[in-house]
């Protein structure tokens, strides 16, 4: 009997990690696939000008007294552009944002920032509001929007712009670079980038108007005006806190194309700053994902656990042929996120980019833990991002003021 038992559970050990093997060998067929055909802002000479029309470049910021002057030292330095104006609204900061804002833009003509001191409509997340006012009056042909902790290469805006042109599509997201700076963040930071890098076969997709499979990062947003203002802009994700996803899946569904590309070292950020900026900034969207789906999302945790987790289990505790699988399914998953790191930086992998991969079991953990914690704080009501509770989905949006 006990025999038996014993031959039951390793059948099961055995299944789990042939099945998780499988499910980890596909995400490092897409990675490869995707670090070999996804292009770079950095293909191309960055003497080689943008096309001639005019670009409106909107920030919007609260709390970012510490992050906003790098970036508008970087926009005042931006080159291959006819014309560039720039417009920062200070979303009621409780900091010295706007007065820093001014001090760094030092005059410059082309420069505007505002102050916003009301709060956002019922049925708005603070970004989406503070991106809708900012782009009220804006006339020229193309628009951008930038996060306060972007920083960019002197070609960058220029670089995008270019892009969105030739590629002739009505949203470009290029992937800014994510960079750490503790143990936490080296962990969790590179699985954004993984998770679409092994999953979606961009330059296959982006042929299509699929909205399922659209990838955007809303840190840098390059907009074709007229199709932006054609679905509502930010007012058809009023209440969205994945704003940047679903604004692009909005241009998808009115049959406009987007495109995603990797800005490498012409743009980069440090998200978050430690483990708790990290632990606040994914549990407030991360219940979102899968559709705001519980089931969905656990389905996903389910078949994660046994992409990612299993194999390595099996590998560790495992004899004979169940531990050649689970090493197989480890380094099938290892090898996926060193490809979309590849991807991501433009650089070969260096020592901390190997060791977060051979931590990439911890890093999927991790992830779900703050799924969990998002979801539950969700139905608490308890979601807060700078101060502000977040909008609640469904709710009919207010108009959003002008600024």
């Amino acid at each position: 009997m006990a025999g038996s038992l014993r031959r039951r559970r390793v059948s099961v050990a055995t299944t789990a990690t042939r099945v998780g093997t499988a499910f980890a060998l596909c995400g490092v067929a897409v990675a490869a696939y995707n670090r070999l055909t996804v292009r770079s802002l950095a293909d191309r000479p960055a003497a080689d000008t943008a096309d001639s029309a005019a670009v409106t470049v909107c920030v919007p910021a609260r709390d970012e007294a510490d992050r906003l002057p790098a970036l508008i030292a970087d926009l005042r330095a931006q080159r291959g552009l006819d014309q560039l104006t720039v417009r920062i609204l200070d979303d009621a900061s409780r900091d010295d944002t706007a007065n820093l804002a001014r001090r760094a833009v030092a005059g410059d003509p082309r420069f505007v920032v505002l102050r916003g001191d009301t709060e956002p409509p019922a049925g708005w997340t603070g970004k989406a509001a503070a991106c809708a006012r900012l782009a009220h009056e804006v006339t020229t042909p193309v628009l951008v929007f930038l996060d306060a902790d972007v920083r960019l290469a002197p070609e960058a805006i220029a670089a995008a712009v270019r892009e969105l042109r030739r590629r002739r599509v009505s949203l470009l997201a290029p992937w800014p670079c994510q960079r750490s700076g503790s143990l936490t963040e080296a962990l969790v930071q590179p699985l954004l980038c993984w998770s679409w890098a092994s999953t979606v076969p961009v330059t296959a997709t982006e042929r299509t108007t699929r909205a399922s499979t659209t990838v955007a990062c809303g840190q840098f947003l390059v907009f074709d005006t007229a199709d932006y203002r054609a679905i509502g802009g930010h007012a058809a994700v009023a209440d969205s806190v994945t704003e940047d996803l679903d604004i692009a899946r909005a241009l998808r569904r009115s049959g406009r194309r987007t495109a995603v590309l990797a800005a490498e070292q012409l743009a980069h950020t440090r998200m978050y700053r430690d483990a708790r900026e990290l632990d606040a900034g994914y549990t407030r969207w991360l219940w979102s994902a899968y559709g705001g789906s519980v089931f969905a999302g656990s389905a996903v945790g389910a078949v994660a656990a046994l992409a990612f987790l299993v194999p390595p289990i099996a590998a560790l505790c495992g004899h004979g042929r169940l531990r050649r699988t689970g090493i197989l399914g480890y380094l099938a998953a290892t090898t996926s996120r060193l490809l979309a790191r590849r991807l991501e930086t433009g650089r070969r992998a260096n020592v901390a980019d190997l060791l977060a991969s051979l931590a990439h079991p911890l890093g999927v953990a991790a992830y779900f833990r703050l799924w969990v914690r998002s979801c539950r704080l969700r139905r608490r009501d308890g979601l807060r991002w700078k101060g502000r509770a977040l909008a609640v989905p469904g709710r009919t949006p207010e108009p959003a003021a002008s600024v």
